[in-house]
C-alpha cells in the first residue's frame, strides 16, 4: 500500500459557550465531534469522543468563562484525551486566553500564572495555541511552540468606522499602555488623532483605578474608548465619565473581551456612553444585555484562521502581513 494519507480536520468543543463553536463549524462546513461530558458527584469532569480521532488535525475550542477554572480543566482534559487517542496534530483554541493579566509578577512571592497555563497545555499535548487579542504580547512566549496571536481590531473598527463614518473621531487609550493599540486603531480608521487617560492604580486594590485627567483633544467630538478586556468595568467607566467631563460629544467604548463580572452591567448601562461593543470570545447571556450593546461575532475570524492552520497556510495574512 502506498500514498499519502488525506488530511482530516476535526472540530471540538467545550461546554463553556457551545453557540461560538456552532457557528464556526458553519463557517468551515464541518460537524462538532460528538462526545460526553459530564461531572462527577465530587467535581471531577470526564470527557470521552464518540469517534475516532487518530491522525487527524485536532482544533479544540473553548471560551474561559466563570467558571473558568472548570472550562479550563475541561480543555485541559480534551487535549489529554487527544493525544492519548492519537491525533496527529492538537490546536488549543482559547479566544480569551485564561489567567492572561497574571503575566509578570509586580511584587515578590507572586505566581505568573500565564506561564503555568502555557505549561500545563504543553504538558497535556497542545502543538499549537490560538488565541484573540492577547492580554500583552508576551504571552506568546510563554508557550513553546506556534501561538497564533489573532486580532480582532479590524472587525471592531470596521463597525466604528461604518456606524460614525461622517463624525468626527477621537480615539482614546484608557491608559498610557494601551496607546500603541489606540495608534494602530487611529490608523485603520483614516488617521484620526489620538488621546489618553491618565491614570494611577494601587496594586494592592485589584479591579480597581483612579482617573486622573484626559490627555488629548476631545471636545465636541466622538471618543472611541478602546481596551482588550472588561472585568467589572470601574477602569473603563471612570474614563468614559472622564471624557463626557472634558467635553465629548458621545463615548463609544469598543473592548474584545466582555467578562462582565458584577456590577459591569449596570457600570456600563449608565456610564453615558451611546453605544458598548464586544465580540463574542466570551459568551454575553441575555441577562447581562443593556440598551446600547452591540455584539460582533468573532467566528469567521476564527474560521479563517482555522482554515489557514490546517492548509499550512498564513495566518499572518488575515491582517495583511501585520500581526
Amino acid at each position: 500500500m502506498a500514498g499519502t494519507p488525506k488530511k482530516n480536520l476535526m472540530l471540538f468543543s467545550g461546554r463553556a459557550h457551545p453557540e461560538l463553536a456552532e457557528e464556526v463549524a458553519k463557517y468551515l462546513n464541518v460537524g462538532i465531534t460528538a462526545q460526553s461530558a459530564y461531572e462527577f458527584a465530587n467535581g471531577e469532569l470526564f470527557v470521552r469522543f464518540e469517534e475516532s480521532v487518530r491522525g487527524c488535525d485536532a482544533f479544540v475550542l473553548q471560551s474561559h468563562c466563570a467558571p473558568i477554572n472548570t472550562w479550563l480543566m475541561e480543555q485541559l482534559i480534551m487535549v489529554d484525551a487527544l493525544k492519548r487517542a492519537s491525533a496527529k496534530r492538537i490546536t488549543v483554541i482559547m479566544p480569551f486566553y485564561p489567567y492572561a493579566r497574571q503575566d509578570k509578577k509586580h511584587r515578590g512571592r507572586e505566581p505568573i500564572s500565564a506561564r503555568l497555563v502555557a505549561d500545563m497545555f504543553k504538558t497535556a499535548g497542545a502543538d499549537r495555541i490560538m488565541s484573540v487579542d492577547l492580554h500583552t504580547a508576551q504571552v506568546q512566549g510563554f508557550f513553546d511552540g506556534p501561538v497564533d496571536h489573532l486580532l480582532a481590531q479590524t472587525l471592531l473598527a470596521g463597525h466604528v468606522a461604518k456606524t460614525y463614518q461622517d463624525r468626527e473621531i477621537t480615539v482614546v487609550s484608557p491608559d498610557s499602555g494601551r496607546v500603541r493599540l489606540a495608534e494602530k486603531w487611529a490608523d485603520t480608521l483614516g488617521g484620526r488623532p489620538l488621546a489618553f487617560i491618565h491614570k494611577t492604580r494601587d496594586p494592592f486594590k485589584p479591579n480597581e483605578a483612579m482617573v486622573n485627567r484626559v490627555v488629548g483633544d476631545v471636545r465636541d467630538r466622538v471618543c472611541v474608548l478602546i481596551d482588550d478586556i472588561i472585568d467589572t468595568g470601574g477602569t473603563i467607566v471612570k474614563a468614559a465619565e472622564a471624557l463626557k467631563k472634558a467635553g465629548a460629544a458621545e463615548v463609544v467604548i469598543a473592548a474584545t473581551h466582555g467578562v462582565l463580572s458584577d456590577p459591569a452591567t449596570e457600570r456600563l448601562a449608565n456610564c453615558g456612553a451611546s453605544e458598548v461593543i464586544f465580540t463574542n470570545t466570551l459568551p454575553i447571556p441575555e441577562e447581562k444585555h443593556f440598551p446600547g450593546l452591540t455584539v460582533l461575532s468573532i467566528a469567521p475570524l476564527l474560521a479563517r484562521a482555522i482554515q489557514q492552520v490546517f492548509e499550512d497556510g498564513s495566518v499572518t495574512s488575515l491582517f495583511d502581513g501585520d500581526a
